[in-house]
């Protein structure tokens, strides 16, 4: 049976775990360990609390904090309660949080006063949860009695939202993706099978819960088959690998980047644990493949290619893939869903788990699904004969910062927001660590003059990190073709040769 037809929702799936599972460890975040009978006891305490603060069926809820138990808990809670799942980027500066809270309309904001010396209870409008103080929350749960909250899980449809996750876009302005439950179980049924995940593994999570593969790849994951899920807030190798000997950990996806960053510390200690790991989002070096295989324990190691607008999850590696099709493809496509290469070479994706358009934003879904279904990627990219996918180039401009998408589109409108900065030109290079990394040419405005460390302090304190270009080159013009369209190849070459 599909995922979606076997729990119909993610509070069904919730609740189902807690029933298969019972008192198996579920959560580990330090000091705090929770059976899946305790989460399943903790999201329903959630999801009246939720109810009690006046979010209705399809209202939407964002979180705006670090991974933690208190963060799957208010996000399960919140979509057991009828509620959509907004997730906020934890990078993100305050106009970029302020924008999505603005466009989603979110009614109630959980968030932290403690993550990396900011308190953001402080930089949001409307009502607001602080997590650090979840108990305080969780007493409005005595406002909303068990027999009213399943009265309302029982109006919630597999049909329904399940979350509006905001990406980024060539627009400049994130875009609300939509999707439902149905879509989420469904998919990540798909994933978590392929992947090969099971009963009794333990998985860190460091990827953020912000973004689909910490969510829906992750905890939601979890759920399916029974791993207990170890959140991780900050990457820090060193505490990368006391959590994995800790806790003996058996499944580790995460971005290229980490890989190479735990098999560049010579003292790793005993890692025997480990068993599955996913990557991409970035170049794969098929070294990387083979190390990580003669290196360290991993007994499956798969890439896969998706997007936000895909549910996360397009083509998958399979297990007994050799080391060049596992570094070299991004995999076939999941089950049930189609893949195709266009006449101008773009991916294109039709199936279940293709969105159900930008929320409020006709338009820009019309662009990105055509008439007959099928999403425009944006991704350049070849097919072998055995359906294996491999990307080579992005129609959108975007490039990838340690796993994160960055569009220059964005970031160029935020640099022209600077006194001094008349045209902006912002393109990814090579990075050994990050994969990709910004780097941006700019024109002065008449008179003005413009200092790299300075624009690159400036932008710092106004965009998400990885948006910020590493390197700033002041130029006197932008190469422009007949058509006046920035020639960003000949940006990139000559950001290569300085």
């Amino acid at each position: 049976m599909r995922g979606d037809e076997r729990w119909g929702t993610i509070g069904g799936l919730v609740r189902d775990a807690a029933s298969r599972f019972g008192g198996a460890e579920s959560v580990v975040d330090g000091e705090t360990r929770i059976s899946f009978a305790g989460l399943g006891a903790s999201v329903d305490q959630a999801a009246r609390a939720v109810m009690a603060s006046g979010i209705e069926r399809g209202d939407r809820v964002s979180i705006w904090a670090p991974n933690s138990w208190e963060w799957l808990v208010a996000a399960l809670g919140t979509l057991s309660a009828g509620g959509v799942l907004v997730p906020i980027n934890t990078r993100f500066k305050q106009n970029e949080a302020a924008y999505v809270l603005e466009k989603s309309g979110a009614k109630l904001v959980f968030t932290t006063s403690d993550f990396l010396g900011t308190d953001y209870t402080k930089l949001v409008e409307g009502p607001v949860v602080d997590l650090r103080r979840w108990s305080d929350f969780t007493q409005r749960a005595e406002d909303t009695s068990l027999a009213e909250l399943q009265q309302r899980t029982e109006t919630v449809s597999s049909d329904d939202l399940s979350d509006i996750m905001f990406t980024s876009g060539t627009t400049g302005k994130p875009k609300g993706v939509m999707t439902t439950h149905a879509q989420t179980l469904r998919v990540f049924d798909v994933w978590a099978e392929l992947v090969g995940l099971r009963e009794g593994d333990r998985y860190l999570i460091v990827n953020p819960f912000f973004h689909t593969f910490g969510y829906k790849a992750g905890f939601i994951a979890c759920l399916m088959r029974g791993a207990t899920i170890v959140p991780h807030a900050v990457f820090d190798v060193p505490q990368v690998l006391d959590k994995i000997r800790a806790e003996k950990i058996s499944m580790l996806p995460g971005p290229p980047t980490l890989y190479q960053s735990i098999l560049n510390t010579p003292d790793r200690g005993d890692l025997q644990s480990l068993r599955l790991a996913v990557t991409g989002a970035a170049v794969v070096p098929v070294e990387l493949i083979k190390r990580m295989r003669s290196e360290l324990t991993f007994e499956t190691i798969l890439t896969a290619y998706g997007l936000t607008e895909s549910s996360g999850v397009v083509t998958m590696c399979r297990e007994g893939d050799d080391a060049e099709t596992i570094a070299n493809t991004s995999g076939r496509a999941i089950p049930d869903v189609e893949v195709k290469i266009s006449d101008v070479g773009e991916i294109c994706v039709r199936g279940y788990n293709v969105m159900q358009g930008y929320f409020e934003d006709p338009e820009a879904t019309k662009e990105a699904i055509d008439d007959e279904g099928w999403l425009h990627t944006g991704d350049i990219g070849v097919m072998d004969a055995r359906g294996y996918v491999k990307i080579t180039d992005r129609l959108k401009d975007m490039f990838i910062v340690g796993g994160f998408n960055a569009y220059p589109a964005e970031i160029e409108n935020e640099l022209l927001a600077h006194p001094a900065v008349a045209q902006a030109a912002v393109v990814g290079l090579p990075d050994e660590r990050m994969g990709e990394v910004g780097c941006a040419f700019v024109v002065p405005r008449a008179g003005e003059t413009i200092d790299p460390d300075v624009l690159i302090a400036w932008a710092k304190e106004r965009m998400a990190n990885y948006k910020v270009p590493r390197r700033v080159e002041v130029i006197d013009a932008l190469p422009l073709n007949a058509s006046g369209k920035v020639l960003k190849f000949e940006l990139r070459e000559r950001a290569r040769k300085t």
